[in-house]
């Protein structure tokens, strides 16, 4: 028998009596061979699309509860892989899986998740690390129906919605599964602003019951004056009725609580183009550019500091 099965039966050997035996958890069928230095940005589609799967990716990572030892990447990932190999419990294989996520190994990432979803069904994180991982390598169809299933495992549970919310492709975020989860999500916590804000969203890019979209906007910043996003959004919705004097103030409103937001820069010039005060639209345009040029060289700087994992299929190594 190979040495994958005497570490698990010597693992075994240490359980106390009274412990539930663990399912044995086959090989991968990789092997990490190294990691390389890179400034390749990964993923697919759009940039928009790439930072959200960035996103993700952290998001996922903070639902670990283990720490992580070492500071090299690889050492890192061999010593989690040796954890969940001599212990496949939830908390190791989804701390294996999330550290090949956040190193962009997105197909041994899958592997390790699905492999940990089958011997924990009910765990959200798992989960949503699968469906994290879909969304990264960009397959959006398979990353949506985790998604949709994290949420409907424990409605309740506001991490999968938040998420899921963090998605940017449109075959999601178009959906009737996304509006229907957003739906839940408002009616379940009907005091959380970011509930009421994520439905809004989800109704209005459906074209949907604008005047149910203004309205939860307006609830989400009743519940949280501080939530500068929600006041962007109500801005580009009554700036898409003509009611442009209310679009400025509202965008107006959205930066003196968040000075960084491009899009309300930007959003505010497109209104004061309309509205023919092209100097503050240049001024507010030249805001929007500078911030985008600064969070992309700090994405860039972040991307560079990840070193992406040399995966090989184990049966290259025979």
């Amino acid at each position: 028998m190979n040495s994958w099965f005497w570490l698990g039966v010597s693992a075994l050997s240490l359980l106390p009596r009274h412990a539930a035996t663990p399912e044995f958890f086959d090989p991968p069928s990789f092997v990490v061979a190294g990691v390389t230095d890179t400034a390749n940005r990964g993923g697919h589609g759009s940039d928009v699309i790439l930072r959200s799967s960035e996103t993700l990716a952290k998001s996922t990572s903070a639902l670990g509860d283990s720490a992580k030892p070492g500071e090299n990447p690889l050492e890192t990932v061999r010593e989690l892989q040796h954890r969940a190999e001599l212990e496949p419990s939830e908390r190791n294989l989804f701390d294996w899986g999330a550290e090949l996520l956040a190193h962009r190994a997105f197909d041994p990432a899958i592997e390790v998740f699905t492999r940990a979803r089958k011997q924990f069904p009910r765990s959200t994180r798992v989960l949503l690390g699968l469906a994290a991982a879909y969304y990264a390598k960009g397959s959006y169809d398979q990353a949506a129906q985790r998604f949709f299933e994290a949420a409907d495992l424990n409605a309740s549970d506001p991490t999968p919605y938040l998420l899921l919310a963090e998605t940017q492709s449109s075959s999601i975020a178009d959906s009737d599964g996304y509006l229907e989860r957003m739906a839940r999500f408002a009616r379940l916590q009907p005091a959380n602003a970011r509930a009421n804000y994520y439905y809004a969203v989800a109704l209005w890019k459906q074209k949907a019951a604008a005047g149910d979209a203004q309205a939860l906007l307006e609830k989400a910043i009743h519940l949280d004056p501080a939530l500068a996003v929600a006041r962007v959004e109500l801005g580009i919705l009554r700036a898409s009725q003509h009611q442009f004097s209310e679009a400025i103030r509202d965008f107006e409103q959205a930066i003196a609580i968040d000075a960084e937001l491009p899009e309300a820069h930007y959003r505010l010039a497109q209104v004061y183009l309309r509205t023919g005060e092209t100097a503050k639209a240049q001024r507010e345009f030249a805001l929007h550019d500078r911030m985008e040029k600064a969070a992309s060289a700090r994405a860039d700087e972040d991307r560079r500091k990840i070193q992406q994992f040399v995966i090989k299929m184990s049966r290259d190594q025979n």
